[in-house]
């Protein structure tokens, strides 16, 4: 599993002020860009270092990625005395963790797969006339099929609140559904002008995307 964070790929520290990841991700733009003609050039690492950016220079958004990776333990003072009491909220706990399992990772996990591995067939489907408008209108309907999908998958995520003994796997759900996101915007401007450049950029944000599940469930491993 790849524990790096959005800090980590910025190269900065999780205190850093706005002017300080401003600096490192121009500066990183630079060294990782396919136009830099350097050695370290990387279209990947260009795509997760604007998803880190997108993030961290938004304070709601930064806030909400603060809150989701770390999970906050409590204090000695806020530890239950009672053994009783300790078992009670042991069992409601327990049964918060299943209620999420159940109500929103399930659900949004089958949504995500659906739009995930849809995506080869229709791309495979179109590439047999990119410029066959009955085959780009199915491929519309597609994209606009996968939003309807995207945000009732969010809205879902949305319904409850995730215990903190799983805050990275809820983080991972949340930053797969925002690369989903970007993805279908980048496949519907390659509808809009035929531009490769926003196909490939779609289909490299629907494989972190699914990293991203990946991860999530890996970590749900350690939890269950």
């Amino acid at each position: 599993m790849n524990n790096s964070t959005h800090y980590d790929t910025l190269q900065v520290s999780p205190s850093a002020t706005i002017a300080q990841i401003k600096q490192s991700y121009r500066r990183l733009v630079k060294l990782f860009h396919p136009d830099s003609q350097s050695q370290s050039a990387d279209p990947e690492q260009i795509i997760l270092i604007n998803a880190a950016y997108e993030v961290l220079s938004d304070p709601q958004k930064r806030h909400l990625y603060d809150r989701q990776l770390h999970s906050i333990p409590l204090s000695p003072q806020q530890q239950p005395a009672d053994d009783r009491h300790y078992q009670t909220r042991g069992k409601d706990a327990d049964e918060r963790l299943q209620q999420w399992l159940k109500q929103v990772y399930a659900p949004v996990d089958r949504i995500l797969c659906g739009i995930l591995y849809s995506l080869n067939e229709q791309i495979e489907e179109l590439s047999a006339d990119p410029f066959d408008d009955e085959l780009m209108e199915e491929f519309q309907a597609y994209l606009e099929d996968c939003r309807g999908d995207l945000q009732r998958a969010q809205r879902i995520f949305r319904s409850l609140p995730n215990p903190a003994t799983v805050a990275g796997v809820a983080a991972s759900v949340y930053y797969s559904l925002d690369r989903v996101s970007d993805g279908l915007e980048e496949l519907n401007f390659f509808t809009l002008n035929y531009s490769d450049r926003y196909l490939h950029t779609g289909q490299e944000l629907f494989r972190i995307a699914n990293q991203l599940r990946k991860e999530g469930q890996t970590a749900l491993k350690t939890v269950a």
